[in-house]
């Protein structure tokens, strides 16, 4: 009997397809039966701060839906950008996650050379939470109100200072913003993160903070620090006797935090719902959100497209607002 095979040709068509095939269904499968594993939650800020204590509220919920631990991993430094770049150059299987806050979309507006690129080496996830940003100065520290202190910055320019967690941060750009509308000029001092910067001002080496509340709340709360102004348009419930910057004299003045989760870029789909489903699950447990109202934010949700839609129009308004208050970090 005559044994048939196939010819040259069709031998590597089909070595070709098996090969092209192999990957896809071991994605799938991977897919499927996503987590089979613990789950790397790189926070790109060190702890104690704001990103760092809403990650911390939600992490053992979101162990327990997924079933596999969740693990923190702070990895802190120049306002998120090196721990955004392990996760942009992780693998795109899920087990290496972002958890960040509003600087994802303003690091690309003043940072002449990132690794990475913000916009094509992220899928977005879901928002997990919405905060303003609180001013806060150290309790010795003169001015009571905004008004005051744009008077005695204006009576004494360049003598003022005041830290954020890091450039590129949300209250690098409040910062900027309220020199922008006052005219005023006071000195940028970043940090590593918001334990630090919090450390500082109370102790008194710089005078005044941009910075989320989670990390400012129990030190406002216990007096260590006082408040001056929220950067939003409505004032925080966490701090309702604390007037937005609108209401102290500063028109057209608005800056949200957003904290929200990323995978890197071509992470399958299935995936990335499964981790919009938690998220989605965790932010409306009403334990979860009286944690989170606790640190003056609100639990957020929604889709992966509500996200990236965000982000596109974050990534404009900001490079808009570093061009008008010429910011740029080398």
């Amino acid at each position: 009997m005559k044994l048939l095979f196939p010819a040259p040709w069709l031998r590597a068509a089909l070595l070709a397809a098996a090969t092209l095939a192999a990957p896809l269904a071991a994605q799938a499968q991977n897919s499927t039966d996503y987590p089979n594993k613990p789950i790397r939650l790189i926070v790109p800020y060190p702890p104690g701060g704001g990103t760092d204590v809403i990650a911390r509220i939600v992490q053992e919920r979101f162990s327990t839906l997924l079933g596999q631990q969740v693990l923190i991993d702070n990895r802190g430094g120049a306002a998120g950008s090196i721990g955004t770049e392990i996760v942009a150059k992780a693998a795109p299987d899920g087990y290496t996650v972002l958890f960040t806050l509003s600087s994802h979309t303003i690091n690309p507006a003043i940072y002449t050379k990132l690794s990475f690129d913000t916009a094509k080496d992220f899928a977005p996830v879901g928002l997990v939470a919405s905060l303003p940003q609180i001013l806060v100065a150290n309790t010795q520290f003169a001015p009571n109100t905004v008004a005051e202190l744009v008077a005695l910055a204006k009576a004494k320019p360049g003598s003022l200072s005041f830290a954020s967690v890091g450039n590129g941060s949300p209250g690098h750009l409040a910062g900027e913003l309220l020199k922008l509308r006052t005219g005023t000029h006071m000195t940028h001092i970043p940090y590593r993160g918001g334990g630090p910067a919090v450390t500082d001002v109370m102790g008194g080496q710089v005078p005044l903070l941009w910075v989320s509340i989670p990390a400012a709340a129990q030190f406002v709360k216990a007096g260590k620090l006082k408040a001056l102004a929220v950067s939003t348009t409505r004032r925080s419930a966490a701090f309702p006797d604390v007037p937005t910057m609108q209401e102290a004299g500063i028109a057209d003045f608005d800056v949200d935090s957003w904290y929200a989760v990323f995978v890197p870029a071509k992470t399958p789909q299935p995936t990335v719902d499964k981790l919009n489903r938690v998220i989605n699950t965790v932010v409306k447990e009403p334990e979860i959100r009286d944690k989170l109202l606790a640190q003056g934010s609100e639990g957020v949700g929604g889709t992966p497209e509500q996200l990236g839609k965000v982000v596109a129009t974050e990534l404009v308004r900001w490079q808009k607002l570093a061009k008008e208050a010429s910011i740029k970090v080398d």
